[in-house]
C-alpha cells in the first residue's frame, strides 16, 4: 500500500485548489481565509492575500509566464500570483462566477465561468475574452488543455463534455448518464481526457473523436479532482469517501483511505518531488508516495 501522510496547513481556512509551481513548491487556494498559500519542500507554509475578503478563491494553476493563475469565484476575478507572492486581480464583465482555470496551447489561460455558462481567455498581460456556450444552465466548471490543441472542460449541470478550440468553436458530447455531475477533468497519458461524475460516482474517458467509457466506483465516493500522473495512470479524489483513488488506461480502480476519514478531498496535482498531493477541507494537504510498496 502507499505511504499517505497528513501535513496541517490552516485550520478553517479551507484548502480547495492546489498545483505545484515554477518554483518547486506546492501552491495552494485557501477558499475561506481568502489567501493563496505556498508549501515549500521543507515543509515552510507561506500565506498570501488573494484579493479583497470573501473573494473566495477556488482553482489554480500554473501559468505560461512562472507565476500562478487562479479563480475567484465569490468576486469574479482572475488573479494571478507571483512565486514572491505579488498579487493582480483582473476583472471579470458581470457575475460570471469562474471557476477552473488552465494554461492553454496559444499561451493564454482558459477558464470557466459557472453563473452565466461562458468559456474565458485570458492572456498574462490581462486581456479577456470570452465565448458564450450554446446552451444555458449547463454549469461548466473545470477546464483543461486536450491533445487535439483544444481546451476540453465538463458541464456539471447538463451531464456532458464540452470542447472549445483556440478560435472559440464549441462541441458538446452528452454523457450516457444522466445527471452524471462531472466536474474535474485531465488529459491522460493515452491521449484520452479522462473526467469524474460526482453525481454517478464514477471515472470517464472520452477520446477527442468523442468516444466515451464510463467506470463505476463505490457508492459514497462522491469523485470530485482528477490529475494525470507521468506513470500513465490518473490519480483522483473521492470527497464522499475520503479516499484518493487511481484508474490505469485500461480503466482498473484502486482506492486508498486517506488517514482522517472526514478529511473531504478536493483538489489534486502531481508534485516536484513526484508524489500525489490533495488539498483537504480539514485544514491541511495529503501527501501519497505512489512508489511506495
Amino acid at each position: 500500500m502507499p505511504l499517505i501522510r497528513e501535513y496541517p496547513i490552516a485550520e478553517a481556512a479551507g484548502p480547495y485548489g492546489i498545483t505545484a509551481g515554477a518554483d518547486g513548491a506546492l501552491w495552494l487556494t485557501l477558499v475561506h481565509s481568502g489567501e493563496i498559500a505556498r508549501l515549500a519542500t521543507d515543509g515552510t507554509v507561506t500565506r498570501h492575500p488573494a484579493g479583497p475578503p470573501g473573494c473566495g478563491p477556488t482553482i489554480i494553476t500554473p501559468g505560461p509566464d512562472g507565476a500562478l493563475w487562479f479563480s475567484r469565484t465569490q468576486d469574479h476575478h482572475i488573479g494571478r500570483i507571483t512565486t514572491s507572492g505579488e498579487v493582480t486581480g483582473f476583472a471579470l464583465p458581470g457575475d460570471g462566477g469562474p471557476f477552473g482555470i488552465a494554461p492553454g496551447p496559444d499561451g493564454a489561460l482558459w477558464f470557466t465561468e459557472m453563473n452565466t455558462d461562458h468559456i474565458g481567455r485570458i492572456t498574462p498581460e490581462g486581456e479577456i475574452t470570452r465565448i458564450a456556450l450554446p446552451a444555458l444552465g449547463g454549469f461548466p466548471s473545470m477546464i483543461t488543455a486536450g491533445p487535439d490543441g483544444a481546451l476540453w472542460f465538463t458541464l456539471n449541470q447538463a451531464a456532458a463534455i464540452g470542447r472549445v478550440t483556440t478560435d472559440g468553436e464549441i462541441t458538446v458530447h452528452d454523457l450516457p448518464t444522466a445527471g452524471a455531475g462531472p466536474v474535474g477533468i485531465t488529459c491522460g497519458a493515452d491521449g484520452a481526457l479522462w473526467f469524474v461524475e460526482i453525481a454517478a460516482g464514477r471515472i470517464g474517458r472520452i477520446t477527442v473523436d468523442g468516444d466515451i467509457r464510463e467506470f463505476p466506483l463505490d457508492e459514497n465516493a462522491r469523485p470530485h479532482a482528477i490529475t494525470a500522473a507521468p506513470g500513465g495512470d490518473c490519480w483522483f479524489t473521492e470527497w464522499g469517501a475520503g479516499r484518493i483513488g487511481r484508474v490505469t488506461p485500461a480503466g482498473e480502480i484502486t482506492g486508498y483511505d486517506l488517514p482522517t476519514p472526514s478529511s473531504e478531498p478536493h483538489g489534486i496535482t502531481v508534485g516536484p518531488d513526484g508524489a500525489v498531493w490533495t488539498a483537504l477541507e480539514i485544514g491541511a494537504v495529503a501527501r501519497l508516495d505512489a512508489a511506495t510498496p
